[in-house]
């Protein structure tokens, strides 16, 4: 499954997500609104409006690199990706193409305490769960203490970096405490954390192995349930009791394993998938000419990196001259041109994306640092400090997912551009699941990888960066995958939630200043949303002038957010 790899529009307004600040307990604003606290109680983000008759099926095109193992666990990021949006749905959905602009969801309206270490959110009457059980408070409640009962569950380190201490319901309100101001984290903990049924979940091996239970058979309060599942596909049906009135409008989702870019790319070109995630070369000619209802947007977030291990148990990349050394001898701009066509811009060594979040940006301290174009002899006088010559070459490995073809031919430029400085790099294409196991694990010396990002810097920074995120050796980290240990980024991470916007720009320029200094991941490329949509029968999809979500099928929980706004035209006749 790609990885949720998001991009913004270019006009994006992005600073601190303020949704819902403020006393009173205030309806989540409607995605469409750039004001997230304004009032809105209904759970349309935005797209089609207005009643649809139901009929239709939706087939993604979204390259895996396996075949499906068939297990929905909304906790596990390996397969999470077909559960969340799908299945399951969060308290809000707040959309990054909107700085933050909220939805309601599972919760119709939420209220800061005046120091924003508390919120209580106002749980939605009327919800069901796919097996006919009544969804309620004591839900939520369950999901997040089996969070704070199960480290491995807390994919965003809430109970453990955040600051949450305790999750408590009264009636239809759901209070969360924290040790501090915890505005910043309503991203994670309101939009991000799939709300599981503790009827299902508290028994059985749900209970006892929440982290790797299979859930083949998912329950949830999402628009789909699982129909059925093999290695090859797996068919959604709409929930018939789904709360949204009248949603979903397409009767069946089907999404097919594709183990290469290129049959995917093909299905996408004849109008036999209508909705894409990957990268098409040549996507005008390949694409868009074969059909007048072909589309694409491209809308960047976040970095795609190579990820050292910057576990000591790793002898070469655990060096910070070995770090700097790949760092300085890759030529970005052309990676980008000839591994991603230039559809992916190139990225840079602070790892903020420009120009989204350009007032983070601090290009001053990049030049200063000489990262701001490559340098091949500053490399090679590197790997000569760390004991590496012609006689003594260093020889890497790297991961990545097999099928990604502009995954291929990006690390093939790094490859050769390595090789220029005297580092041999050798290319591991791995099946997801390796991938997944290894990348977690920390069983690799490079992963070539993708994180998601959010309305700011902050979001994506804290998830490769925060110690709290990671996990030792042969244990699964969360998101830290590259074994980053510093005291004094943890401590730049935890003063954001408390500060104002002003401290949080010089803050993220702060943590910034690290990837520089001490090279805990080489930004390549900025990432986009690979998105290919086709008209001819479905409409609602969102687009430039209507960013209602994320547009990439492998974006969670956004996926949900589209697959409820698209409707067939040929059903209305």
């Amino acid at each position: 499954m790609r990885g949720i790899t998001r991009i913004a529009v270019a006009a994006l307004a992005v600073g601190a997500l303020t949704a819902g600040c403020g006393g009173g307990d205030k309806p989540i604003g409607n995605a469409a609104s750039s004001n997230p606290s304004s009032s809105s109680s209904g759970g349309n983000a935005g797209g089609s409006t207005g009643e649809h008759k139901k009929g239709g099926t939706v087939t993604i095109a979204n390259v895996g690199g396996q075949t499906w193992p068939c297990q929905f666990n909304p906790f596990n990021p390996a397969v999470n990706q077909v559960a969340l949006g799908f299945v399951y749905e969060p308290l809000t959905f707040v959309n990054v193409l909107k700085a933050g602009a909220t939805t309601p969801m599972l919760a119709t309206g939420f209220s800061w305490s005046p120091a924003k270490d508390s919120i209580v959110f106002t749980i939605r009457d009327g919800v069901k769960w796919s097996d006919g059980q009544p969804f309620s408070a004591d839900d939520v409640v369950y999901t997040f203490n089996r969070m704070k009962e199960q480290p491995a569950l807390d994919l965003y380190s809430l109970w453990t970096g955040a600051g949450l201490t305790s999750v408590t319901a009264a009636g239809n309100k759901v209070t969360l405490k924290f040790k501090s101001a915890a505005e910043p984290y309503f991203f994670n903990f309101a939009g991000q954390v799939g709300i599981v049924p503790k009827h299902i979940w508290s028994t059985g091996e749900a209970a006892s192995k929440p982290a790797t239970w299979t859930n083949t058979k998912p329950i949830g309060t999402g628009p789909f349930t699982v129909e059925s599942c093999s290695p090859n596909n797996i068919s959604y049906v709409a929930n018939g009791s789904y709360w949204q009135p009248g949603k979903p409008y397409v009767e069946k989702v089907q999404y097919p394993a594709y183990l290469d870019n290129n049959p995917a790319n093909l299905d996408l070109a004849s109008g036999k998938a209508q909705w894409g995630g990957q990268y098409i070369p040549n996507i005008d000619n390949f694409y868009k000419a074969k059909s007048p209802e072909n589309n694409y947007w491209f809308p960047p977030t976040a970095n795609v990196a190579l990820v050292p291990n910057n576990d000591p148990s790793r002898p070469a990349t655990s060096k910070l001259e070995v770090r700097q050394a790949i760092a300085y001898a890759l030529d970005r701009e052309q990676i980008s041109k000839i591994g991603e066509s230039g559809y992916q811009p190139a990225a840079n060594q602070t790892g903020v994306v420009t120009p989204t979040f350009d007032k983070y940006f601090d290009k001053d301290a990049l030049a200063a640092a000489g990262y701001d174009k490559p340098n091949p002899d500053k490399a090679k006088q590197l790997l000569q400090t760390a004991g590496y010559s012609e006689s003594n070459p260093l020889k890497l490995n790297v991961i990545t997912v097999t099928g990604y073809t502009d995954w291929d031919a990006s690390l093939a430029v790094v490859k050769q551009q390595l090789a220029k400085v005297g580092i041999e790099l050798t290319i591991q294409d791995l099946q997801q699941q390796s991938y997944n196991q290894k990348l977690y694990t920390g069983d690799y010396d490079l992963a070539y990888s993708s994180l998601s990002g959010g309305p700011t810097p902050y979001y994506e920074l804290r998830q490769l960066l925060y110690s709290k995120n990671s996990a030792p050796i042969g244990k699964q980290a969360n998101s830290n995958y590259s074994r980053y240990m510093k005291p004094e980024v943890d401590k730049l991470f935890d003063q954001y939630a408390a500060a104002d916007p002003d401290t949080q720009v010089k803050l993220i320029k702060q943590i910034s200043s690290y990837m520089i200094k001490d090279v805990p991941l080489i930004p390549t490329t900025e990432s986009v949303d690979w998105y290919q949509y086709n008209t001819k029968d479905l409409q609602g999809w969102p687009t430039q002038d209507d960013p209602y979500a994320q547009p990439a099928p492998y974006n969670i929980p956004d996926v949900g957010q589209v697959l409820t706004n698209l409707y067939s035209k040929s059903a209305q006749k």
